[in-house]
């Protein structure tokens, strides 16, 4: 490589940060353009301040929990996978410890560490960091293309260029090539690489407003429909709000779509009710998967507060409460089987006064509290917006970015990392993982 690669990064956030520490250790003169007033304002809260930063669980088990463009990820998360992510944090003097559900986190439990960390390394490394900067376009030429050549770099005799066998497709050329970036205030630097992070519509108060999804229009990508996700859910009906703050563990969750209730999602674990609707993690996770039929119309839900128990079982526990408490009222009875906020809701869907005694009980109304309990329903009418939701679903169209090396299709040395990518996953740090495995094959490449 002639002389000093000279390296744009447009953004300061997680994938940002990594980017530059990543393309730094390579002799690179780089350079990091962020808005606000600190690095890595998004990534301050992310798991609640403690940062979950990627998920320890075997790396052959990761693609499963991404939910959009899995393929997509295979190249770079092979690179950089979960375990380096730990190693790279370690390395960089972050102690780490693993949590239920395989979750990695600092040991101290502060993202500040996290953030820290980088920033360190980058100065350490001698990276520019840029802050209260504004990039407001890219500095775009048409690019020279050179004659089609196959894959393989000649044409054998006899084949047609691009078509036949194995190793003589056509690359998609580039149509442009990028030589910079222009600030708001005019100011323009110049650079052999650029690469853009800005995030995606998600928390836009850290910053985090979906500028840069006009950028890579200029450049000449697709921007798919974005939409919250990892997100809490909202709902129809009226007894819901009753039950705000109420947490139920060990439940299952069943969401269906359409007259003959097919299935949209069912999992098993933690979910609460809020003054509009739930959330929890079961919730989170069913949000990434509903967004495009939400936009259908409502969707039906049920909750299995005892999945352990089958209906046999849970009638014949009912029965034991009821044999011990013939004079008691209802209300009372089920304090052993329900949460103090759950109950006069269950009662009242399942047809029972709370005040009856319990031998005045039919066997029609102890049917209808079993299947209540094993099937206790709302309504979901949509999504709560993006200052609630984790991440940003939808983004820049993977079809215009080789995943190998994040390289823009259409704009040579334009390179696309993290959220701002058609890329998400389920909630338990897969998404910083998709920014830190992003953010290596760029480095890698672009230098």
């Amino acid at each position: 490589m002639a002389g000093l690669k000279k390296v744009l990064i447009i953004g300061g956030g997680a994938a940002g940060m990594a980017s530059a520490i990543f393309a730094s250790e390579k002799c690179c003169d780089v350079h990091v353009f962020e808005h606000n007033e600190k690095l890595g304002k998004k990534l301050f809260i992310t798991g609640k301040g403690r940062c979950n930063f990627t998920n320890a669980c075997d790396p052959e088990d990761f693609p499963g929990n991404i939910v959009t463009n899995t393929k997509f990820m295979y190249s770079s998360f092979d690179r950089f996978n979960n375990r380096d992510a730990i190693d790279f944090f370690e390395g960089l003097g972050v102690k780490t410890k693993v949590e239920r559900g395989a979750r990695a986190f600092p040991a101290s439990d502060h993202s500040s560490d996290i953030i820290r960390a980088m920033e360190r390394e980058m100065k350490a490394n001698g990276v520019k960091i840029h802050l209260g900067s504004h990039v407001k376009d890219l500095i775009l030429e048409p690019y020279e293309k050179e004659q089609e050549k196959n894959v393989s770099g000649d044409i054998s005799a006899g084949a047609v260029p691009g078509k036949g066998r194995s190793g003589n497709r056509k690359k998609k050329s580039h149509e442009k090539i990028i030589k910079g970036i222009r600030l708001e205030n005019g100011h323009e630097i110049y650079g052999d690489a650029v690469i853009l992070c800005t995030g995606g519509r998600s928390y836009a108060s850290t910053g985090s407003t979906g500028t840069g999804y006009e950028l890579a229009r200029k450049a000449g990508m697709q921007v798919n429909d974005t939409r919250p996700a990892l997100v809490p859910l909202l709902t129809k009906e009226e007894y819901i709000p009753e039950m705000q703050g109420l947490s139920l563990k060990n439940v299952s969750l069943t969401i269906t779509y359409g007259k003959n209730g097919k299935k949209k999602y069912q999992g098993f674990g933690e979910m609460m009710f809020t003054h509009k609707g739930v959330t929890g993690p079961l919730v989170l996770s069913a949000s990434s998967l509903l967004g495009k039929w939400l936009q259908e119309g409502p969707l039906k839900a049920e909750i299995d507060l005892k999945p352990a128990l089958d209906e046999e079982q849970l009638e014949a526990r009912i029965i034991r409460e009821f044999e011990g408490a013939q004079n008691k009222q209802m209300k009372n009875v089920i304090a052993k089987l329900l949460p103090a906020k759950l109950r006069p809701v269950i009662l009242r869907i399942s047809g029972i006064s709370g005040e009856k005694s319990v031998n005045l009980i039919t066997k029609e109304e102890r049917q209808s509290l079993i299947h209540f309990i094993r099937h206790f329903p709302f309504t979901i009418t949509g999504t709560a917006g993006f200052d609630e939701a984790i991440i940003t679903q939808g983004g820049i169209h993977v079809k215009d970015v080789d995943p190998k090396t994040m390289e823009s299709k259409t704009t040579k040395n334009l390179y696309c990392i993290g959220e701002i990518l058609d890329v998400d996953a389920f909630t338990g740090g897969f998404n910083l993982q998709i920014a830190w495995s992003t953010a290596y094959a760029a480095a890698q490449a672009c230098v």
